[in-house]
């Protein structure tokens, strides 16, 4: 499967301002731009003689055991790729065995999505109308089966996203953010009204959210060594290095770039994932080299959404699955848990 192609293939389908709006970038577009070549970066140094003629792709996230280290990342509104939305793409998911994270602002709430597959499922957090709205957010999460919470905190405010305000981009007929009060984020809606009541998170906000449920906290959005630390001590049990998609901040260093200081600061402590860019096996091996017990994917998984619905998902999910199995073997990798850090070297 070629992503480009699929991407292609997606864009006929929908709408120019949904297109854009899950395609496009912040500012100059120079992060989003630069996410995939970063982990181009890195060249592979392919062990021989090594028995892989079988490959393990299986690891555990945050103790939840899952076929293979790719997940879906968090992305709004899968229902304006197609009619089932999130369901759909738990569905697919599941079907890959891969774990799923469920944005605050889906098209179908937190528990329908829960309830359309018996595939693990983390969800990801906004500051949604007040603290005491999303504190019940959270409470309902943990109630729903989600085993983490994923707190994202690089959106202190919205990116400036240029397609999008030439778009005049606003929710489309039909659509919901249905985890929002009833009164906010409907059709109609401009992103930055849906999400005007965001206020930002601070390493209290951690701490605080730690201590809500029995989930285990992951924070999103790491890019600098010194905040993961802090992440970690406020007491995150992971850490997700992430540019939000080349969304805010621009431009800002690629999530491959940021990955290795982050990894070095708190790898031992807690586990760490990626996402930004990934769209090969190659990509994946790379990120676990590098330290990463996971990597996290988004737009492939919206485009497969678009084309093919819950089966589209599961097929893109495969296909990174496979290319993984194939790269490993080729570099006498036997197991993903296993990755040894001297597979790299510098382009």
């Amino acid at each position: 499967m070629d992503v480009d192609a699929l991407r292609d293939r997606a864009r006929a389908l929908l709408p120019r301002e949904v297109y854009d709006y899950y395609a496009g970038g912040a500012e100059s577009e120079t992060t989003l731009a630069e996410s995939t070549s970063a982990w181009l970066r890195w060249r592979l140094r392919p062990r021989i003689l090594r028995d892989a003629s079988t490959v393990s792709t299986a690891t555990t996230l945050l103790g939840t055991p899952v076929a293979l280290p790719i997940g879906v990342a968090p992305w709004a509104l899968h229902g304006m790729a197609h009619p089932d939305g999130e369901t759909a793409t738990a569905r697919g998911a599941a079907a890959a065995d891969a774990l799923m994270v469920v944005s605050t602002t889906a098209t179908r709430s937190l528990g329908e999505v829960a309830a359309a597959s018996d595939g693990p499922k983390w969800f990801q957090l906004y500051r949604v109308h007040s603290p005491a709205y999303t504190d019940e957010l959270v409470r309902r999460a943990a109630q729903a089966g989600y085993r983490a919470l994923v707190v994202t905190a690089d959106l202190a405010v919205l990116g400036r996203r240029l397609r999008d305000v030439a778009n005049d981009f606003v929710l489309p007929p039909r659509i919901t953010m249905a985890n929002h009060p009833r009164d906010e984020g409907g059709p109609g809606s401009t992103l930055g009204a849906a999400l005007e009541t965001m206020a930002s998170w601070t390493f209290d906000d951690i701490e605080h959210f730690a201590g809500l449920t029995d989930m285990p906290v992951v924070v999103k959005g790491v890019l600098r060594a010194d905040d993961a630390q802090r992440c970690v001590d406020a007491g995150a049990s992971a850490v997700w290095v992430s540019t939000h998609g080349g969304r805010q901040a621009d431009p800002a260093i690629a999530s491959a770039h940021a990955l290795p200081e982050v990894v070095d600061a708190v790898g031992n402590q807690v586990e760490v994932y990626v996402d930004g860019g990934v769209r090969r096996g190659s990509d994946v091996l790379t990120a676990l080299a590098l330290g990463a017990r996971a990597a996290f994917v988004a737009r492939p998984t919206i485009w497969g959404l678009a084309v093919g619905g819950a089966e589209g998902v599961r097929e893109v999910l495969g296909e990174l699955a496979g290319s993984l199995s194939v790269t490993m073997a080729l570099c006498g990798v036997s197991d993903v848990t296993d990755v040894p850090a001297d597979l790299l070297t510098t382009a």
